[in-house]
């Protein structure tokens, strides 16, 4: 038994006649009277006595048409609320972020999301990689703001920019003056990571085909979560950083970060939810908040390289420790 069959038997009732039933469902008359037999023959009971002119539900015929009737407001119902729940706009959404990305894009977020959503209540957590996708398999958050591709099959990633990646350099770097930055060999030992953070690293790694991260040649390892300390090392001149492009929106010495050359480094940057996600709407506006409050120079066009992280050896062996 169908949705589609009781429609069929609610039309044959209403017209009382099969060319009429069959125009009304937008199905062949013989489609549709093959439809009525197998439904007849599967429960057992005839609906339609088709000897009387016009056609005519049988007793039994008349409890199932009204049992059909109400099954079919109710699918009208469960569609209609499906439809509004997609469009809602207000409530609780628990929203993640990586750690390299909210201190720069949250506070542009938060002011555009204020005026698109006024009713939507998000609770932000900044957390690494690997805890995100773990926090959204289990239900702990809604949505995700991340690094993609994922390569996780049970979530679902909507790209919404690419951000570049540029070089950070101490005053004391050998490209210091250049217009662009190119990794060179003796790079190596002094490119800083984060500590935790595997996939950004796996992506610097693959920027600078490096097979393996490398400690910095001075005395101390470096077991640090942030962007910002990164940069403050740079200015101490224990290493060069490569770092994305929001984290220098606001930095207003601008001689010490370089571009690289086209096609440009990239990390693709989306918004990812479980596949049981509904809230489509709402995806859209932040799609476009999170667009609309990025700075020019990301809007634009330029050839580029996307940096995937999944993929990454480093990355495999760093998330089986992890998880």
């Amino acid at each position: 038994m169908t949705i589609q069959q009781l429609k069929y038997i609610v039309a044959l009732d209403e017209e009382r006649h099969f060319a009429r039933a069959a125009e009304v469902c937008m199905v062949t008359q013989p489609g549709l009277t093959i439809q009525l037999k197998n439904l007849e023959e599967e429960i057992g009971i005839k609906i339609f006595d088709r000897n009387k002119v016009p056609l005519t539900p049988t007793l039994l015929g008349i409890e199932i048409i009204n049992k059909a009737k109400r099954i079919l407001r109710e699918v009208d119902e469960i569609r209609d609320f499906v439809v509004n729940e997609k469009n809602l706009l207000e409530g609780e959404i628990r929203l993640g972020i990586i750690s390299t990305l909210s201190p720069y894009l949250i506070p542009l977020f938060i002011k555009a999301m204020k005026e698109a959503t006024p009713k939507v209540h998000f609770i932000i957590k900044e957390a690494n990689t690997g805890q995100l996708m773990k926090d959204l398999e289990t239900g702990a958050l809604d949505i995700v703001i991340m690094a993609t591709p994922t390569g996780n099959p049970n979530l679902i990633e909507h790209p919404v920019f690419k951000e570049p990646f540029i070089a950070y350099l101490n005053e004391l770097h050998p490209m210091i003056n250049e217009d662009f930055y190119e990794f060179q060999s003796e790079d190596k030992e002094e490119l800083l990571l984060l500590h935790h953070e595997f996939c950004y690293n796996a992506q610097l790694l693959d920027i600078c085909g490096i097979k393996s991260p490398k400690k910095v040649k001075e005395q101390f390892t470096y077991d640090i979560s942030s962007i910002e300390t990164l940069k403050n090392l740079v200015r101490a001149q224990l290493g060069f950083a490569i770092i994305p492009e929001l984290s220098v929106l606001n930095e207003k010495e601008r001689s010490l970060f370089k571009q690289f050359k086209e096609p440009k480094p990239v990390r693709e940057i989306s918004l990812v939810v479980s596949d049981s996600f509904s809230k489509k709407l709402l995806l859209e506006k932040m799609n476009e908040a999170i667009w609309n409050c990025l700075p020019d120079s990301l809007k634009k066009d330029f050839a580029y390289r996307k940096i995937r992280w999944n993929d990454s050896p480093y990355f495999v062996k760093s998330v089986s420790k992890f998880t």
